[in-house]
């Protein structure tokens, strides 16, 4: 703002004073996209519940928009990790990142299926029921149990981190293969230095493209909240579901424990608002809870924490690798529908057997963490390296799974978010002015 000034000469001078910048403009309520997603899933419920076969039939919405996202998942990735590795040009500083991330992983996800254990143990929701195994219908899990014995053990597992052809692994959609080429590829550029700059900036351009490609399926997403409610309302409805919803009621309150005990102490630490960091992926939030699919979020994961102050290299490393090793909710599923199951069926477990279950739980979800979508194949592998609940009681918790996953993965992507973040925030790489300018003002594209 220029202010005019008369001197006691009579001469007349020009003074600058600092303008202040124009507020954010407020977008009307009915285009912000969580709300959009909201009342997406609202109408799928309705149109699941009084027109089921028209609900089912709408299943298509949901897959095609999830398909739309994984195809962008992998050079997402590619171009994030090349462009930050190459840009900082410190290849010890991403194995600095890669061990404390993974430090980071091992502790939380412990805890997770601890606090879970704990807590259906006091609750108890599969009490009562007095399930006798011999009459679940194994038909109704027999793939499910016939991919649990193809699950990797955690060798096999690293192993299978080393693709057979790069092209094959972005064929896949397999992040972790993706991620090592992606990692080699960068320090490959960073020892021929400047001569790898044209490269760079081709890669940087690249990356604005796929951003635009994002802003575009995102418009989708109401849409494809809505036929996957509506397919999972109209298919298995909710008379049949009502015995087992004590167990959803009880997941989605270990989440919530698990969140306060242990991702809000984890982010006072950081000295950041987790609240404003859940307001500013909620429509992230809205979508996994509306798909029940953590990879629906995940090219948007990326620019928003980017836009949140996180380095690009520090994002590119630990959010894919998060995706793979850091599954807070789905811990927190394993440990308490494990619990339930043996309850169900009436199977005795004291705490010294339960200790086993948590240990083959530790390996399981992590050498199984490769198997693209397989919460229940998970389930199912950890039941039977276990030996001791029934596989075939799996069949209880088919019908309801939408509705658990709908939990666990929107916690596992709370639990991503703030993963990377703390890294960032570890490694001095967390601009944190930027950090609480965003939270405070709220995300808007």
């Amino acid at each position: 703002m220029l202010i005019r000034k008369r001197p006691p000469g009579g001469s007349q001078v020009m003074s600058v004073s600092p303008a202040r910048a124009p507020p954010r403009a407020r977008r009307p309520f009915y285009r912000d996209l969580s709300f959009q997603v909201l009342v997406g899933m609202l109408i799928g419920v309705l149109v699941g519940y009084f027109s089921p076969s028209f609900g089912v039939a709408l299943k298509p919405l949901g897959d095609a928009f999830i398909r739309m996202i994984q195809m962008i998942i992998g050079p997402i990735i590619f171009c994030t990790v090349v462009h930050g590795i190459a840009e900082v040009r410190d290849l010890k500083k991403v194995g600095r990142i890669a061990i404390k991330a993974l430090i980071y992983f091992e502790v939380i996800t412990t805890l997770a299926l601890v606090i879970a254990m704990v807590v259906a143990n006091l609750l108890r929701p599969g009490a009562g029921l007095n399930i006798d195994p011999a009459t679940l219908d194994i038909g109704a899990v027999s793939e499910i149990v016939g991919q649990a014995r193809h699950v990797q053990t955690t060798s096999q597992f690293l192993l299978q981190i080393i693709p057979t052809s790069a092209v094959d692994s972005f064929a896949r959609g397999d992040i972790l293969q993706i991620l090592f080429f992606s990692v080699l590829f960068a320090g490959g550029l960073t020892a021929i230095g400047d001569a790898a700059e044209p490269v760079v900036r081709v890669i940087g351009a690249t990356s604005r493209a796929l951003l635009w490609m994002i802003g575009a399926a995102m418009k989708l997403a109401p849409l494809a909240a809505c036929g996957a409610l509506a397919y999972t309302v109209g298919r298995f409805g909710f008379g049949t579901l009502l015995p087992l919803l004590k167990l959803v009621g009880v997941l989605w309150l270990v989440c919530a424990v698990f969140v306060g005990l242990v991702l809000l102490p984890v982010s006072m630490s950081a000295r950041f608002s987790l609240w404003k960091l859940l307001r500013y992926i909620r429509e992230e939030l809205l979508l996994a809870i509306g798909t029940s699919s953590s990879e629906s979020v995940f090219p948007q994961l990326t620019h928003k924490l980017r836009r949140l102050g996180c380095n690009e290299t520090v994002v590119g490393l630990v959010l894919p690798t998060s995706y793979t090793f850091n599954h807070d909710g789905s811990c927190l599923y394993f440990a308490c529908v494990s619990v339930f199951l043996a309850e169900a069926t009436n199977t005795p477990m004291d705490w010294q057997q339960q200790l086993g279950l948590l240990a083959v739980l530790l390996l399981t979800s992590k050498g199984a963490a490769g198997v693209s979508g397989a919460a229940l194949v998970v389930l199912a592998a950890t039941l039977a390296a276990y030996g001791r609940i029934p596989v075939a009681s799996v069949a209880l918790v088919v019908g309801i799974h939408r509705f658990l996953s709908a939990a666990f993965v929107s916690t596992n992507i709370i639990g991503n978010t703030l993963a990377t973040i703390m890294v960032a925030h570890w490694e001095n790489a967390l601009d944190r002015d930027r950090l609480h300018k965003e939270l405070d003002a709220g995300y808007s594209p």
